[in-house]
């Protein structure tokens, strides 16, 4: 069961700026040929689209595991979540940074969540996650923590 799900993408004005790589492939196959430039063009562009869309990572809390791009970890493993915003988010993104801790960092994308990892064999002090919603992915995490109340009689 999935929990908590989002789709982080890098500064979301790529796909616009990518459009220069249309009239930029048309001005530099000028000299050889107009149909090769425009042939080329937008496959170029769609090139470069779809390394946009697949450097996308995703953050999803299921089945009692934290997924983060290509990493996983058990909610059993992790501390109390902290959702760090703006300025703060600088800092733990630059000079209050662990070099082992574990990062999911996307350009364009402020906000983080600190993660504490418990586990005693991991040498990784903490996850750095980025997120457009801080608050909602750190209550996620905290929330998928707490053991689930049985009811009397199960």
């Amino acid at each position: 069961m999935t929990t908590y799900h989002e789709r982080i993408w890098a500064a979301k004005w790529i796909p616009w700026a990518l459009l220069l790589v249309i009239p930029a492939t048309l001005i530099v196959l000028q000299p050889v040929s107009w149909l090769v430039g425009a042939i080329t063009a937008p496959i170029l562009y769609l090139a470069c689209l779809t390394l946009w869309v697949v450097s996308a990572a995703t953050v999803e809390i299921r089945d009692g595991t934290l997924h983060a791009g290509r990493a996983r970890i058990g909610i059993e493993f992790l501390g109390e979540a902290e959702a760090i915003l703006s300025e703060d988010a600088f800092a733990a993104r630059g000079r209050d940074l662990n070099p082992r801790a574990w990062l999911l960092i996307r350009g364009g994308v402020k906000d983080v969540v600190r993660v504490p990892v418990s586990d005693p064999d991991d040498p990784t002090p903490y996850w750095l996650l980025s997120t457009r919603s801080a608050q909602a992915l750190a209550a996620a995490i905290n929330d998928a923590r707490r053991p689930t109340a049985r009811i009397e009689g199960e």
